[in-house]
C-alpha cells in the first residue's frame, strides 16, 4: 500500500514545484499595463493556472503546518508562512487589472 503511494506524492510534489515555479513567469506577463492578455490567456489560466495555484497554496500550508516547529528552533516561522503560504496564495487571487500589475 505504501509503494503506491510514492509516485502519488512524488508526482503532486513535482507538479507542485514546477507550478509554483511558472508563478514568477505569469507576474512578469502582467507587468505591461499595455500588454494585456487575451481571452486564451484568460481562460487558460481560469481552467489550468488558479486550480493549480490553488493546490500549492493548500500544500505549501501543509509544509507550513509540518516545518513549524523547525522554524521556530531557527526563528524565521515568518519568512516560511510568506514562502510556503502567502506567495501562492497572492498569486492565486491576483486579477488581470492594471492596479495588480503595480505590485
Amino acid at each position: 500500500m505504501k509503494r503506491a503511494k510514492r509516485p502519488v506524492v512524488a508526482s503532486v510534489l513535482a507538479s507542485t514545484m514546477l507550478f509554483a515555479a511558472m508563478a514568477p513567469v505569469t507576474a512578469q506577463a502582467a507587468e505591461s499595463k499595455l500588454d494585456r492578455p487575451g481571452e486564451m490567456a484568460m481562460i487558460g489560466d481560469a481552467v489550468f493556472a488558479r486550480p493549480l495555484l490553488l493546490v500549492s497554496t493548500v500544500v505549501g500550508a501543509g509544509l507550513y503546518v509540518v516545518t513549524l516547529p523547525f522554524s521556530l528552533l531557527g526563528g524565521n516561522p515568518g519568512e516560511a508562512g510568506e514562502v510556503l503560504v502567502m506567495n501562492p496564495g497572492k498569486n492565486t487571487c491576483l486579477l488581470y487589472t492594471s492596479d495588480a500589475a503595480d505590485e
